[in-house]
């Protein structure tokens, strides 16, 4: 055996813990997990020392050392020096590093990503246009517990209990919604996400009624998506009994996204306005409008239904991910 100069310098080893670095994990994991492997470190500590002496240094048979000690060098644990010596050559074997960091990486702080979800009660539009009556539209908000106002009466959606709406239809035109928007200069949202219980409008419900449902950002709109009916006849998991079969009773839940390569509806993607066409640090709000145009190829109406009617448990849910 020979001693090491205790002035040398001694390596530090960083180990990165992350899945494009798997290999070197296991074999890091396998050297270190065994009591063994480890005295054979601590016996190399301020010393060199070939396979015969290390096996009589810790009283095991030379093979098991020879076993132990390849797998101390695979994980690059252990270095080696061919010395002759009084037959032929010797193998020295040489501890590589006194410390080992695990090293967590971590993202830089602009890397890091923040979600705010917002998820906007159905009843709470700021602003509508709907297509009056005497033009043949119809309309109605519809409650936990009752009908809001009256039915086809443009003037209930300004009943003060329209807040509490859990359905609320019609044939043409729109609702608008302003969620709550902070951000700074620097960090802004790389993507917008929004879902809504939604399906088309018809006088009871039509299992073939196709409808346009369009959805605007700031007054940019991000494409259209199209209901293929207005669901009826079975009851919704979430509707109130009192609301009849034989009118809508749930709808889909589409999912609109921008980010910085365009805009999808339910991954699919449908145009190429990107989050930065949004202009979203304008206001203090995001500006939504959810709708079917009067001179659609499909205008068949829209249904939105809101947590406690339908199948889905949410309103209009906003996500904003930094």
């Amino acid at each position: 055996m020979r001693s090491k100069n205790s002035g040398e310098n001694r390596r530090t080893r960083f180990v990165n813990v992350g899945q494009d670095n798997t290999d070197e994990l296991v074999l890091v994991a396998k050297a270190l997990g065994s009591p063994m492997r480890i005295q054979i470190l601590e016996f190399l500590q301020d010393k060199t020392a070939n396979v015969s002496e290390i096996a009589q240094g810790l009283g095991i048979p030379r093979a098991t050392a020879d076993l132990h000690i390849s797998v101390l060098a695979d994980a690059g644990f252990l270095e080696f020096e061919t010395l002759p010596a009084k037959r032929g050559v010797q193998k020295v074997c040489t501890r590589s590093h006194d410390i080992v960091v695990l090293h967590v990486p971590k993202a830089p702080s602009s890397e890091l990503l923040d979600v705010v979800t917002t998820d906007m009660p159905i009843g709470n539009f700021v602003d509508y246009k709907i297509r009056a009556i005497e033009s043949g539209g119809t309309c109605g908000l519809v409650g936990e517990n009752s009908v809001i106002g009256m039915l086809d009466d443009v003037a209930s959606f300004h009943e003060p209990d329209r807040v509490n709406a859990q359905i609320i239809y019609f044939d043409a035109g729109y609702l608008e919604y302003r969620f709550p928007f902070r951000s700074k200069a620097d960090h802004m949202p790389r993507s917008l996400t929004l879902t809504a219980e939604l399906c088309s409008e018809a006088e009871g419900y039509h299992l073939d009624w196709p409808s346009d449902i369009f959805v605007e950002i700031n007054d940019v709109e991000l494409g259209i998506w199209t209901s293929p009916a207005d669901f009826g006849g079975t009851r919704g998991r979430r509707t109130p009994d009192w609301w009849p079969t034989g009118s809508s009773q749930f709808g889909l839940v589409p999912t609109w996204t921008t980010d910085t390569e365009g805009t999808t509806i339910n991954g699919e993607k449908v145009s190429n306005v990107c989050i930065d066409d949004l202009d979203l640090a304008r206001h203090s709000f995001v500006k939504v409008r959810l709708g079917v145009r009067a001179d659609a190829q499909n205008c068949g109406g829209l249904n939105l239904f809101g947590e406690r009617a339908g199948n889905a448990e949410q309103g209009i849910v906003l996500k904003l991910d930094f």
